[in-house]
């Protein structure tokens, strides 16, 4: 599902999927940077000392191509039953997507915020959302 939502962040361009898990897995699967490259397209590599990100994580990730660019966790807010788990960065400096997961039952809702202006991101966040709902199914 794609739509525009207002984020915390402002207007954002939503990609969202309902995946047969629980919270918890989506949530330990998209705040683990060393799992980062199995389901973002668009990150080969992660360097980063926290096995968990938090708010004022740092790092870098290297991108198709090689370049290495440095990115900073700006929020970080676990789901909880009432309310979804959210985090956001900056990637080079420059506010990036933000990354939600939700409960909806048993199950999971998870979204990419892009920016509106990175709306042409939203193939490489479709695919992403593919990876994560066969990494978390198949477990």
């Amino acid at each position: 599902m794609v739509q525009i939502s207002h984020t915390p962040d402002g207007r954002r361009l939503e990609v969202a999927r309902q995946i047969d898990t629980e919270p918890a897995a989506a949530w330990r699967l998209l705040t683990t940077p060393e799992r980062w490259p199995e389901w973002g397209p668009s990150v080969r590599t992660v360097d980063c000392a926290d096995e968990r990100i938090s708010e004022g994580t740092t790092g870098r990730v290297r991108i198709p191509g090689g370049l290495w660019i440095p990115f900073e966790i700006t929020t970080c807010r676990e789901p909880t039953a009432s309310r979804p788990g959210r985090w956001g960065w900056r990637v080079a400096k420059i506010p990036a997507t933000g990354h939600r997961v939700e409960s909806v039952g048993e199950d999971c809702r998870v979204v990419f915020e892009i920016p509106l202006a990175a709306a042409g991101y939203a193939p490489v966040c479709s695919r992403a959302l593919d990876r994560i709902e066969e990494l978390l199914v198949e477990n």
